[in-house]
Order: structure tokens, then sequence, then C-alpha cells
């Protein structure tokens, strides 16, 4: 049989939010999951807790609590290992400190507003999706979106059966934007696990190096930084990111337009991410 290959022009760019669109070192998340645990007896550093990030809050925690250490301490408090109802009550102590305090972390990402207009005016849809829940994100949006994030489709963890690294989230932007190919489709992710989505669902992905979870600086820590400071964060968050495969790094989301230029002229010679 002859196998033809369809054109495929780029389409669209999916976003993740913490890390990626606001909250430069993605902060939110990771100080509450320190807050939650410590509620229930356990220390749980800023790093564990940084961790598993990328992933469905919930699964998240699980994740936390199969760590033999946080586990241990567990086990020592409650005299059991944590079960799936254990987690449950964490995520369930977890959930309303996080609405609490997300918005003083919704700030955008230096740069964040104008790429997404520039990509706008060049006809790309702009899609979304974040390890937060729904009742989460809601309140993510209301503090980004009157500094102009706003992208055109925003899934939450809670909105799949199945989160990061799953391809569902990304997999229901390209469904509710009504896209044509997932390889006209760039993903782009401070995770791992944000990562592995897009690859997972056929999407070119872009990780980001320094405004995200792999970094874990704060902007103020970012800007103090001389270029030697730079790239020492850059290898570690490289070592990072470099599990998941992603077809290109990047500083922040200010570098992405030249990305995306590159990744359609690939798509016009021919090149296609899920093989690559």
């Amino acid at each position: 049989m002859i196998q033809t290959q369809l054109p495929v022009r780029l389409e669209a760019v999916i976003f993740d939010w913490a890390g990626t669109l606001v909250d430069f070192g993605s902060f939110a998340p990771t100080r509450v999951f320190v807050d939650a645990f410590a509620e229930f007896g356990m220390t749980v550093t800023l790093r564990q807790a940084r961790g598993p990030m990328g992933m469905g809050k919930w699964d998240h925690i699980r994740t936390l609590c199969n760590d033999p250490g946080i586990a241990g301490q567990y086990r020592e408090r409650f005299g059991r290992m944590p079960t799936d109802d254990d987690v449950t009550a964490i995520y369930e102590r977890f959930l309303p400190m996080q609405v609490a305090k997300v918005a003083q972390y919704s700030a955008p990402i230096p740069g964040a507003a104008d790429v997404l207009r520039t990509l706008r005016a060049q006809g790309l849809k702009l899609g979304s999706c974040s390890g937060y829940p729904d009742v989460v994100m809601r309140h993510v949006r209301e503090g980004a979106e009157p500094a102009g994030i706003r992208p055109d489709c925003v899934v939450a963890s809670d909105d799949v059966p199945r989160a990061r690294p799953a391809p569902g989230m990304a997999l229901r932007n390209v469904v509710l934007m009504g896209l044509a190919d997932v390889a006209g489709c760039v993903k782009v992710d401070d995770t791992a696990p944000g990562i592995e989505e897009g690859r997972r669902a056929g999407m070119w992905t872009v990780g980001l190096l320094l405004s995200g979870n792999a970094a874990g600086l704060s902007l103020e820590e970012y800007e103090a930084l001389d270029e030697a400071g730079r790239q020492a964060a850059r290898e570690r968050a490289r070592a990072e990111l470099d599990t998941a495969a992603p077809h290109y790094l990047i500083d922040t989301i200010r570098d992405l337009p030249d990305v995306l230029a590159q990744i359609a002229a690939r798509l016009a010679a021919g090149d296609r991410p899920q093989h690559c």
C-alpha cells in the first residue's frame, strides 16, 4: 500500500499555566503542598514538593506519599502507610488552601501577554491546560485575564479521566478548538510530565528552562543572576526536562516565537513531531 503524507500547518499552541504563563518559578502549588503536609505532621521540603510537579494534584500527593521518607513519617504518626483514602484527606485539606493562595501567584510571566497577542495575530489558536482542578483554575484565570492572559481554551486536570502525563488534557484542547492535526500543535510546559503529555498526544513540545518548576527561581532571583548563574540554572533544569525528550528547550515564553517559526518550517519540509 502506498502511504501518502497529508499536508500539515502550524495551527495551535497549548500552554501550561503555572511556570509557563503565570507564577514565575511555579511557587503557588509547591508552597501549599508543604503547608498541607505540615498539617498532618509531616515535613516535606520545597524541593520534594516540586518533584512530581505537572501531574494532577491528587496524583501529585499520591506520588509524594509513595516517597519512602514521607511515607515513613506518615506511618510513624498514624501507624500505617498512607492509603488512597489518606491521600484524598490530604488533597481535601490542600484544595481550599490552594484556592486561598493561588490568586497571589497569578502575575503573568514577563512577556507572556505580548507573546499571546503576537501568536493570535498570526492566526494561531491558543489552548491551555493545567495540573490545577477547575475550582482552582477559575481563580487563576480571574487573576490573570485582566493582564492579557486569555487563551481560547482552558482544560483543568479534573476535566479528563486521567491527567498528566496522559495526553487527555492536550487532546481535549484539540477537540474543543476544532484542530485538524495534532502534528500542527505545540505543547509548551515547564515540567517533565507536561512535556510527556505533549509527546503522548503526538505534538511538538517546548520545555521552559528558567521560568518554571525545573529551575525553581523567583523572578527576583532570576533577574539577579549573571550569565554564569543562568547557565548553571539552565543545566540543572535541562537534566530534569531532558527525561521527557522535549523537541526544544528555551529560557522563558519570550523565546517561543522564534521556535515556532522553526517548527512551521519543519512542518512545511515534511517533518513530524512523532518522528523527531
